[in-house]
């Protein structure tokens, strides 16, 4: 009879084991997590952040969601008419391209030069676009100054806008429709994560050592007064 009803007990606990991982497992699979969000990567943020330092309007989602639309972060990539992390054609680099990393030489496979060079060339087409009365909002100055750097500031001058280029269009949409939103939720997520970060190791108590108080008399001077004790 007693091992009869250890059997029930355990069977019972067995159940309640499983209805409790059921639960557990379906609790995980409905709970809402954040989405998926592009970052930008941790050997280029160095590069990024000390680039859109160049001129007010560039931030670092916009850099970034720009890097992401040109070549998806990769150095290699190669488009045919042009090249790198931020595609630049050969006539464009030749002007704008400049060494970033002090090795003596503008390497467009090279993201420390291509990043800044990017962003100093988005500078001045910043500039260049002002002329167009629809760059007068933030919003507005992007867009133009995003279809300059693929089609060329000539065709936006030209056609007083964005022109009739099916892929220029596309390519502004992505980045300010579509990647730019989503690197701006990152890099605010990034942020909070640093600030979270630096508040906890602040929030920390300090090792410090500590030496017994002397009781040499001849350690402090008559009138002198005791050496203060250094904070963190």
């Amino acid at each position: 009879m007693l091992t009869r009803a250890a059997g029930l007990v355990a069977a019972f606990l067995a159940g309640l084991a499983l209805v409790v991982a059921a639960v557990l497992v379906v609790r995980h699979l409905i709970a809402p997590s954040e989405p998926e969000l592009p970052v930008v990567p941790e050997d280029r943020r160095p590069i990024v952040e000390s680039a859109v330092r160049t001129c007010a309007p560039l931030s670092v989602p916009l850099l970034a969601a720009q890097i992401d639309a040109e070549s998806g972060w990769r150095p290699d990539a190669d488009s045919g008419h042009a090249q790198g992390i931020s595609q630049f054609s050969p006539v464009t680099w030749k002007e704008w391209g400049k060494d970033g990393d002090g090795d003596g030489k503008a390497d467009v496979w090279e993201p420390r030069d291509a990043i800044p060079s990017q962003a100093r060339y988005m500078c001045h087409l910043y500039e260049v676009v002002k002329v167009i009365p629809s760059s007068r909002t933030t919003v507005g100055a992007t867009r133009l100054a995003l279809a300059a750097y693929n089609a060329g500031p000539n065709a936006v001058l030209r056609a007083r806008g964005i022109p009739k280029i099916l892929e220029t269009r596309d390519y502004v949409d992505k980045i300010l429709n579509d990647l730019l939103p989503k690197y701006q939720e990152s890099e605010e997520r990034y942020q909070r994560s640093e600030a979270k970060h630096t508040s906890s190791a602040s929030a920390s108590p300090s090792v410090s050592s500590s030496t017994p108080p002397s009781t040499d008399p001849s350690a402090t001077a008559p009138g002198d007064s005791p050496p203060a004790t250094r904070q963190p």
